[in-house]
C-alpha cells in the first residue's frame, strides 16, 4: 500500500469515528467508549483528528490535490435531462 493510500484510509477511518462519536454525544447523550488500537490509534484520535480540524479548508484542499488518489480523477460530463428520462439509445419502435 502506498503512503498516500495508507494516509487516506487511516484519516478517513479516524475522522469518521470522531464524527460518529460527536453525533452520538449530541443526539444520544453519550458516546460509546473508544475501543482498542493501542498507541497508534491514540495518535490518530488525540493528535491527528484535532490537528486536522484546526487546518483551514483551503490548506486541506491544496494538500489533497498534491497527493495521488481518486480525488484527482477527471470526471466525464453527463448532461442534465432536467427531470426527464434520457432518450432511448435505440430509437426503434
Amino acid at each position: 500500500m502506498a503512503f498516500a493510500e495508507w494516509l487516506r484510509v487511516n484519516s478517513q477511518h479516524y475522522l469518521l469515528e470522531a464524527s460518529e462519536r460527536e453525533m452520538a454525544e449530541k443526539y444520544l447523550g453519550a458516546a460509546p467508549p473508544s475501543t482498542g488500537g493501542g498507541l497508534r490509534a491514540q495518535f490518530w484520535r488525540r493528535v491527528f483528528v484535532p490537528a486536522y480540524r484546526l487546518v483551514p479548508w483551503s490548506w486541506r484542499r491544496s494538500l489533497m490535490q498534491m497527493m495521488p488518489g481518486s480525488h484527482r480523477r477527471q470526471w466525464t460530463y453527463r448532461p442534465s435531462w432536467k427531470g426527464r428520462a434520457p432518450p432511448p439509445s435505440d430509437p426503434s419502435p
